[in-house]
């Protein structure tokens, strides 16, 4: 059954650009479709149009018969004095008023009105109540508030007084109670934490009706698509995959268009070869040639069929990094913080070593802006002490982007932070940003969240930096400016330090995950894929029924619990690091012997140098072996 179908759409907001330029597509009943396409491509404009908030051009929209469609995008305007428990009870409304009905009856009933006629109308909304979930609704939205972390004293504040992800989370599991039938996603991701994202991905996947979802979160849409349509000049490319195979399809599509067109431009160019010669020898007195000339010449026209194949220009560009001398970047000492009877953490001790690339994770509102901006000393804990290394020369990206000259263009804004640069060497450098044309001369007032994202950045590649400080980099990125800061990244050598819920970023860069959650920071010395195993393990373990002890004999060795494994494997990762960094101090020792091949006292103070690096090393290892054997490995 078609639940949308769109023929030949056109939208403009100039005269000569068309935004959508003949979009045709077709949705069938219970597909997850992903729409993609760079910013600006007119996706969010599509939204509005299915659900009638704009009118296109030209071209058609039809929508299924009787089906209701769900759209998160804006959040809407609620009365004054509406709770967020009053918001989210207001997708009952069908069921609000069979039950004032239903009271209604009951109170004439009661006052001793006989007629049959009354007491079957209350049978048939009595059905109709129960059909519609009138009696579990306490159930539903406590079930959604929790799985999108809408506490209970949240429900009772005020929806005005929330912030913009707060309000997106309550209009979300708004919409999600609202039992639509085709839910439009815009951006669902943007404001959730992980466990949010998570929950909303098992949501939709349990969802039986159907799903269309503007997202540039790729692991979300790897998880909950199984179709992609992309917006490019104003049409539709179709994909039957999800994110990943829409990579790699896009990828060999391109691949094979050029192929084609390099085969039709050799053709041509041997035809025009051929066609000059005809007209050179038409010249010389052939006439007969000069028609054979024509021929192939129109020939050679009907063959130019194929366009050159485009890709998006990347941007290039690499972030300048400082050497570092030394072991220690950052030491946080019993670290506490508090807002008034709010504890975010209690006695924080950790230590970050040079090279490291740590991800700092947990729910909306643990603290974890708190903490980055009390590292950069924009803050003061209440407690403790924060130290950096002597030589460390750190940079930050925040989540919220700030100018101290926001009616400044960008070219202005780059001159004034770097003291010396001239506008022609200030253009260059946002032409590697992408920023290019007369974009160069705008307010910077004017850009996007995720143009502004991207300035900032073109600001602190500038400077020579060893330790990268980002507060959610991806947010308000497209999936290519998402790409690009990766590779930016993964150029980076120095010490890394971020908070995100992107799940595609943190699994390529963490080395390490800090989580807080409780007032507390768990270091989990692994990467994310790993740490998420072993959540899942402990979930697991939490909802398992208790195994039957089982006896043991004399010569059977007792068997170690989990957490002790655990906490063997942790210090295993620890025990393994110090083992590299012991066999570097060995080889660098056997490199200065070799130098000082000639100098007898030197030489034999390496040697003893060495011997006790060697006794050290030997004793990692076997404390490596004892550690595998209780860690179970």
């Amino acid at each position: 059954m078609i639940e949308i179908q769109v023929s030949g759409l056109v939208k403009s907001f100039e005269i000569g650009r068309n935004v959508l330029d003949g979009l045709t597509f077709q949705i069938d009943q219970g597909e997850r479709v992903g729409l993609l396409g760079k910013n600006g491509a007119g996706k969010t404009t599509l939204f509005k149009i299915l659900t009638g908030e704009l009118d296109c051009d030209e071209g058609e929209v039809v929508i299924g018969q009787n089906r209701r469609i769900g759209l998160i995008s804006q959040i809407p305007v609620y009365p004054a004095g509406y709770t967020v428990e009053d918001v989210l009870r207001s997708a009952f409304s069908r069921v609000q008023k069979l039950a004032a009905e239903m009271e209604e009856l009951a109170a004439r009933m009661a006052a001793g009105e006989s007629d049959p006629a009354i007491l079957r109308r209350y049978g048939a909304l009595n059905e109709r109540f129960e059909v519609f979930g009138g009696y579990d609704t306490d159930v539903a939205v406590n079930k959604i508030a929790n799985g999108l972390s809408i506490s209970p004293e949240m429900r009772r504040q005020l929806f005005d007084s929330l912030s913009g992800g707060e309000k997106t989370r309550v209009n979300l599991g708004r919409l999600i109670l609202e039992d639509t039938d085709i839910l439009l996603l815009d951006e669902p991701t943007n404001h959730l934490d992980l466990h949010a994202t998570e929950w909303l991905e098992e949501y939709i996947r349990g969802f039986r009706g159907t799903v269309v979802a503007i997202s540039h979160d790729r692991y979300f849409l790897d998880r909950i698509v199984n179709r992609v349509i992309e917006v490019a000049d104003g049409k539709a490319e179709f994909y039957s995959g999800n994110y990943s195979f829409y990579a790699v399809e896009k990828e060999r599509r391109y691949q094979e268009k050029m192929k084609q067109y390099l085969k039709e431009q050799a053709k041509i160019e041997q035809l025009e070869k051929a066609a000059d010669q005809l007209r050179l020898w038409a010249f010389q007195g052939m006439d007969k040639t000069y028609r054979r000339a024509i021929s192939m010449e129109r020939r050679i026209e009907r063959m130019r069929t194929t366009a050159k194949p485009t890709k998006a220009r990347k941007m290039d560009a690499r972030f300048s990094t400082a050497e570092f001398h030394g072991d220690e970047v950052l030491a946080l000492r019993n670290i506490a913080k508090s807002y008034g009877d709010k504890h975010l953490f209690d006695n924080i001790t950790l230590k970050v070593e040079g090279g490291e690339r740590i991800a700092l994770i947990g729910d909306n509102g643990t603290g974890k802006s708190t903490l980055i901006k009390m590292i950069m000393g924009e803050l003061y804990p209440d407690e403790g002490r924060i130290r950096t290394g002597p030589q460390v020369k750190a940079a930050f990206l925040p989540q919220i982007i700030q100018f101290d000259h926001p009616d400044w263009n960008l070219v202005e804004n780059m001159m004034a932070a770097k003291r010396g640069l001239s506008a022609q060497s200030a253009r260059n450098r946002l032409a590697g940003y992408d920023f290019r044309g007369e974009d160069v001369f705008k307010p910077v007032s004017v850009l996007s969240g995720g143009e502004q994202s991207r300035l900032r950045l073109c600001m602190l590649m500038d400077d020579e930096i060893n330790f990268l400080i980002l507060d959610e980099p991806t947010n308000h990125l497209d999936i290519a400016s998402r790409e690009w800061i990766e590779e930016a990244v993964e150029a980076y050598d120095g010490t890394l330090l971020f908070v995100s819920h992107d799940r595609y970023f943190i699994n390529r860069f963490a080395t390490r995950v800090w989580e807080l959650a409780g007032e507390t920071i768990t270091d989990y010395p692994m990467g994310f894929a790993q740490y998420r195993q072993m959540k899942a393990q402990e979930e697991a373990e939490k909802t398992e029924p208790p195994k039957p002890v089982k006896e043991k004999t004399v010569t059977e060795r007792p068997q170690r619990g989990n957490k002790a494994q655990q906490a063997a494997r942790r210090q295993l990762t620890i025990c393994e690091r110090e083992i590299a960094k012991m066999e570097e101090r060995i080889a660098a020792l056997d490199a200065d012997m070799e130098t000082a091949s000639c100098d007898y006292e030197k030489l034999n103070a390496l040697l003893k140098e060495k011997d006790a690096a060697q006794a050290e090393l030997d004793a990692l290892y076997e404390k490596w072996e004892q550690l595998s054997e209780e860690a179970g490995e």
